[in-house]
C-alpha cells in the first residue's frame, strides 16, 4: 500500500501540471466566432499579434501569466460558442479582463466568511512628495464581491514585495500600504510569512514560488536594530554584519538561519522547509547599497511607494530580485529551467526527484581546459598550456590610415547601439548540456556546440572592418580556440575550416530560450509603456527614444535593470574568484553552481559578435559605408546627417532593408547612441581611443557586461 505522503506527492504533481488548452485550430475557431481579431486579442493579453498567430498555428504555447488568462478566455468562448452550435452574434462577445499591468495591480479581495489573517491595510501617511495610497476602511482585506482576477495568485494578494519605512508602513505594489508592527528582524520575518500576503508564484511548474522580498529604508533598518550604514574597507559585495552583532544573535535565538553570505545588503533568512512549505524571506537594505546605482539609477533615492512600483514591475516581468541584477539574471535561468521534476520510479511506483530535460541539472560540471579561466583547478592541476577561448565582445577602432578623403569630409559621426545584443544572441541558441568530450582531428559540424582549435590566420579580410574572429578585430596569427558560432561564420564567409582538436558536448538544447523570451517581453513591454512601441516608423521611433526616459523615470529605472540583468546574467556564467586572499588552483564559491558555465557565456558572446560583423558586412554591400569603431554592441559610422536616417539602407518603398542595421525597440534592432562631429571622432582615433566609448557625450562608457 502506498503511504499518505506518496499519495500526496502524486496528487501535488498532478495539480502542478500546466493548464490544458484546446488544439490550435480550435483556438482560432473560437476567436473568429467571437468576432475578435488577432491584433485585438494580442492587445488584450499584452503581447504581439505574431505571438497570437504562433499560438493558433501550433508553433508556440503561451506561458504564465498569459497562459491562465488565455485559458480563461477560451473556456468562456467555448461555453458561448460550442463547436457544433450555430455561431452567435459577435457583437455581444464579452471582453476578457485585462491582465495585471504595472499601473494597477488588483488585490485579491477577502470574502466576508473568510477568517481574518491579521493583515492591516492602511492609508499612506501624509508626507511631502510621497504619492498617497488608496485609503482602506478596515484593518482586514476588503470584502470581495466577485472572483479575483486570474493574474493574481490568491496566496499572494499583495504582490511579490514591499518597501518598509521607519513608521511601520510597508508599501506593496498597486498603491497598497500594509501596517507592519514588527520591531525586530525575527518579528519582521514572521509577519512577512504569516500575515503580509507577499510572494510570487513559480515561473515553471517544476520550480519553486519566489520568496517574499522586504526592502528596508534607512529608517526601517535603524528601527530594527541595524546600523544605518555598513562600514568596512572590503568590497561592497562582501560587507556583512559581524556574527556577534545583536541582530544576528536575535535571528539565531529565534531559530532562523542566514545563508553563507551572512547579513549583508541582500540577506536571506530561512528555516528548513516543513513538507512543501518554504519558510524564507529576502531582505534588501537600501542604505547598504543593495540597489546599485548603475543598474537601478535613482531608485534608492525615491520615496518608498515609488521604489515599490519600480521593483514591483521588475518582479512581475522578470523575477523577484534576490541580489544584484546579475544574480537575478542567473536565478531567472534556473527558475525557468528547474533542474529537477517529479518522476515515477518504475520499480516502486513512487514519485521521486528526477532530472528535468533541457536543464543544467543539479551538479556542477568541470569545463574543458580551454573553456576555463587560468586560475581554475582544471587548468592548474593539469598543467594546461594549450590556450583559452577568447570569445569576447568587440573593442575595435579602425586605423585612421584607412579613412578616405570622402569619409573625412562627412560632417558627423553617429553611434548606433543594438538593443540587448546578448539577449538577441541567446534566442534559439543551442548549447551543451552534458560534460565535454575531447576529439582529435574532428570534422567541423556547425550544429554541435563546443570549443574548436583551428587556424584562421590565412583568412585576409578588408582592414576597414574588424576581423570577426578576435575581440580586438585584428587578424588571427595562428591556431586558436573558437566557439562553434565563430567557425561556422568562417564557413559562411566561404572559407574552409579544418579543426585540429575539439571539446564537444553530446547532449544539447536551447537552454536559454525561456530566459530570452521572458526578458525580451519585459524589455519590449516596458519600452511600450514608455511610449516606444513597435508600430512607430523610424522617424517617430527616434523622436520617442529622445524623451522616453523623461516620460517616466521609474520605468526608465526598470528598463535599465532589465538590460543589466541580461548582461550581468551572461557575465555570471563565468564568475571569477573574488578577494585578495584567493590563490590560483583553489576552488571558489561560484564553481559549486551548475550555472557556472563559461562555454555557454562564450556561445552567447560569439554569436553576438558574429551577428554584429554580419550586419557590418551587409552595410558595406548595401551602402558602401565602413564603421569607424565598434565597442560591444555600439558601432560608430561617418554620416552626412545628424540622424542615422541619413545613412541607413532603405528600399524604394521606404521600408528598411533587411540584413543591415535597422531601427526599432526589439532586441537586436538599433537605436541612436549619440552624435558628435567627424573631426571629434578622428581626433580620438588618432589618439588610439575608441569613439564608441564616448559617442554618447559626458565621457560616457558603455557597460560591457561583467
Amino acid at each position: 500500500m502506498p503511504s499518505q505522503d506518496e499519495l500526496f506527492d502524486a496528487v501535488d504533481a498532478l495539480l502542478e501540471e500546466e493548464p490544458q488548452l484546446p488544439p490550435p485550430e480550435e483556438r482560432a475557431r473560437l476567436r473568429e466566432t467571437a468576432g475578435i481579431t488577432q491584433a485585438r486579442l494580442a492587445a488584450t493579453l499584452k503581447t504581439s499579434t505574431q505571438t497570437v498567430k504562433n499560438w493558433e498555428n501550433g508553433r508556440s504555447e503561451p506561458k504564465p501569466p498569459r497562459l491562465e488568462a488565455y485559458q480563461r478566455l477560451l473556456k468562456g468562448w467555448a461555453a458561448k460558442y460550442p463547436a457544433h452550435a450555430a455561431p452567435a452574434a459577435p457583437a455581444v462577445a464579452p471582453q476578457p479582463e485585462a491582465p495585471q499591468t504595472f499601473t494597477r495591480v488588483p488585490t485579491v479581495e477577502q470574502d466576508e466568511a473568510e477568517p481574518d489573517i491579521g493583515v492591516a491595510v492602511k492609508a499612506a501617511p501624509e508626507r511631502p512628495a510621497r504619492p498617497a495610497a488608496p485609503p482602506a476602511t478596515s484593518s482586514r482585506r476588503p470584502a470581495a464581491k466577485k472572483a479575483a482576477k486570474p493574474a493574481v495568485d490568491p496566496r499572494f494578494p499583495h504582490g511579490p514585495l514591499a518597501v518598509l519605512d521607519g513608521d511601520g508602513s510597508a508599501y506593496a505594489v498597486g498603491g497598497v500600504v500594509l501596517d507592519c508592527p514588527a520591531t525586530t528582524v525575527p518579528e519582521l520575518v514572521e509577519w512577512t510569512l504569516r500575515e503580509s500576503g507577499l510572494g510570487a508564484p513559480k515561473l515553471n511548474r517544476y520550480g519553486k514560488d519566489s520568496d517574499p522580498l522586504i526592502v528596508l529604508t534607512a529608517a526601517a533598518a535603524v528601527k530594527l536594530g541595524l546600523p544605518e550604514r555598513l562600514e568596512g574597507h572590503e568590497q561592497r559585495r562582501s560587507l556583512r554584519l559581524p556574527e556577534d552583532h545583536p541582530v544576528v544573535k536575535q535571528v539565531a535565538k529565534a531559530k532562523w538561519q542566514l545563508t553563507q553570505r551572512g547579513f549583508g545588503p541582500w540577506a536571506r533568512i530561512y528555516r528548513k522547509a516543513q513538507g512543501r512549505e518554504r519558510q524564507c524571506v529576502q531582505l534588501a537594505v537600501l542604505s547598504w547599497d543593495a540597489l546599485d546605482e548603475r543598474s537601478w539609477p535613482g531608485v534608492a533615492e525615491m520615496e518608498p511607494a515609488d521604489i515599490a512600483r519600480v521593483l514591483g514591475v521588475y518582479a512581475t516581468r522578470v523575477i523577484t530580485p534576490r541580489g544584484s541584477t546579475a544574480v537575478s539574471g542567473l536565478e531567472l535561468m534556473t527558475a525557468l529551467r528547474p533542474p529537477t521534476k517529479a518522476v515515477r520510479d518504475q520499480e516502486t511506483g513512487n514519485w521521486v526527484s528526477g532530472y528535468n530535460a533541457g536543464s543544467l541539472g543539479t551538479e556542477p560540471m568541470d569545463p574543458a581546459p580551454p573553456e576555463a579561466t587560468p586560475e581554475h583547478p582544471v587548468v592548474v592541476n593539469s598543467g594546461w598550456t594549450g590556450g583559452f577561448l577568447n570569445e569576447e565582445a568587440y573593442q575595435w577602432v579602425r586605423s585612421v590610415n584607412t579613412l578616405s578623403d570622402e569619409e573625412c569630409t562627412l560632417p558627423y559621426a553617429v553611434g548606433l547601439d543594438l538593443n540587448t545584443a546578448f539577449l538577441a544572441a541567446a534566442a534559439r541558441l543551442v548549447v551543451g548540456l552534458s560534460a565535454p568530450d575531447h576529439f582529435v582531428g574532428p570534422t567541423f559540424n556547425p550544429k554541435i556546440p563546443g570549443s574548436w582549435l583551428a587556424d584562421l590566420s590565412h583568412i585576409d579580410l578588408d582592414p576597414r572592418l574588424p576581423s570577426p574572429f578576435t575581440p580586438d578585430g585584428s587578424r588571427p596569427t595562428g591556431p586558436a580556440w573558437y566557439q562553434t558560432h565563430t567557425l561556422a561564420y568562417a564557413q559562411e564567409l566561404g572559407y574552409d575550416v579544418h579543426p585540429i582538436e575539439a571539446y564537444l558536448r553530446r547532449e544539447t538544447g536551447a537552454y536559454l530560450d525561456p530566459w530570452h523570451d521572458r526578458l525580451k517581453n519585459a524589455y519590449v513591454d516596458t519600452l511600450a509603456d514608455m511610449g516606444v512601441t513597435k508600430d512607430l516608423d523610424d522617424a517617430a521611433f527616434l523622436a520617442a527614444m529622445e524623451q522616453h526616459k523623461q516620460n517616466d523615470p521609474a520605468l526608465a529605472a526598470v528598463l535599465s535593470a532589465i538590460k543589466a540583468t541580461v548582461k550581468g546574467g551572461v557575465g555570471k556564467l563565468r564568475e571569477r574568484p573574488q578577494g585578495k586572499s584567493y590563490k590560483e588552483g583553489e576552488t571558489w564559491p561560484a564553481l559549486a553552481r551548475p550555472t557556472w558555465r563559461p562555454d555557454i557565456r562564450a556561445a552567447v558572446i560569439s554569436k553576438a559578435r558574429v551577428n554584429m560583423h554580419r550586419k557590418l558586412n551587409n552595410m558595406v554591400k548595401m551602402t558602401g559605408l565602413y564603421p569607424l569603431a565598434v565597442l560591444s554592441d555600439c558601432v560608430v559610422y561617418p554620416s552626412p546627417a545628424e540622424s542615422p536616417l541619413g545613412f541607413l539602407p532603405y528600399a524604394a518603398s521606404g521600408k528598411p532593408q533587411p540584413g543591415g542595421f535597422r531601427l526599432g525597440p526589439t532586441p537586436g534592432l538599433a537605436k541612436l547612441e549619440g552624435v558628435q562631429s567627424m573631426l571629434w571622432a578622428v581626433d580620438l582615433m588618432e589618439k588610439g581611443l575608441n569613439p564608441a566609448r564616448h559617442i554618447k557625450g559626458g565621457d560616457a562608457v558603455l557597460d560591457e557586461g561583467e
